[in-house]
């Protein structure tokens, strides 16, 4: 069990209070003071809360940590946060946050190598190497493609019970967006598997892992489905019916992130919380009235391969 999750159990904390009094060093596991949100501890650890302590570190709390140590930062990318500046060199990124997060905890001069990002619109758990040893061996495990990622997304219309998506993508379908690969076109081997966790009377809540990892992939994939990921302003045709509901970004959120640790190989682990606004959609969703016959139900598609 994570030390904060504990901690706001034993003390009845809310989970970001919990986080913040493990982070100041008000918490002791044994007799001992333990500073890490996401440290793993026995359910019957002994565990002390000093509220009275004068915090041990002062840290920018603009920024969600999932799990951390000397190799990695495992954070909770918000919503409309780029990950990285653009070419227009933003100054309020993710990782300009990760950067000032480790700075004021550690004072020193700190480092954050990108090894992935989500799109501006995604949620979800996104790491950073904290050495450049680190940065390579995380780097290695993208490309050999066997990093774990699970992403939730809700989607227009209704899906068969799971399946896989395996359409080559384009880097410019000739709308300077990405696309599906046509017949005599090359692209980019790109496979996504589905899982549906729900169906509602207009959307369908499913479980995402990727077998690859192309840039807009699940968009992309889900779009060319004729499912497109509620939300999607970009890849969503703009003919046709009206999404089920409206919201107010696309609603896809990296729930959980895996790898081997860079130093040791052992597996490391991180999940992100559902957000408020991912939830408000499903909860609005759910309450949908059934529509008349002839509603738009699961579109067959060359692109699916159920299982």
């Amino acid at each position: 069990m994570r030390l904060d999750l504990a901690v706001a159990r034993a003390f009845a904390l809310s989970r970001r209070a919990a986080r913040e009094a493990v982070r100041s060093g008000r918490i002791e596991v044994a007799g001992v003071t333990r500073d890490e949100p996401g440290l793993d501890v026995g359910e019957d650890a002994k565990l002390s809360f000093y509220p009275g302590r004068p915090p041990r570190h002062r840290v920018q709390t603009r920024l969600a940590v999932l799990a951390e140590d000397d190799d990695f930062l495992i954070v909770d990318k918000p919503a409309g946060l780029l990950s990285v500046p653009t070419a227009e060199r933003e100054r309020v990124t993710l990782l300009s946050r990760a950067l000032d997060y480790l700075h004021h905890r550690y004072r020193r001069r700190p480092y954050a190598g990108v090894v992935h990002r989500l799109d501006k619109e995604t949620s979800g758990a996104l790491v950073f190497a904290r050495s450049r040893p680190a940065l390579r061996s995380l780097q290695q495990q993208f490309r050999a493609h066997t990093i774990e990622r699970e992403y939730l997304a809700i989607v227009e219309g209704k899906l068969p019970a799971s399946g896989t998506l395996d359409l080559d993508l384009l880097r410019d379908a000739g709308d300077r967006r990405r696309g599906v690969a046509r017949a005599g076109e090359v692209g980019k081997r790109a496979i996504t598997h589905f899982r549906v966790l729900e169906w509602m009377e207009a959307a369908t809540l499913v479980s995402v892992t990727l077998e690859t990892g192309r840039t807009h992939q699940v968009r992309v994939h889900f779009a060319a489905a004729g499912h497109p990921v509620l939300g999607d302003r970009v890849y969503r045709r703009p003919s046709g019916a009206p999404p089920p509901r409206e919201v107010p970004r696309q609603m896809l959120h990296a729930r959980r992130l895996g790898f081997a640790h860079p130093a040791t190989g052992a597996f490391v682990e991180a999940l992100s919380p559902i957000p408020d606004d991912f939830s408000k959609a499903l909860a609005a969703l759910r309450k949908e009235k059934k529509k008349p016959r002839g509603a738009r139900g699961f579109q067959h598609s060359r692109s699916f391969k159920t299982s």
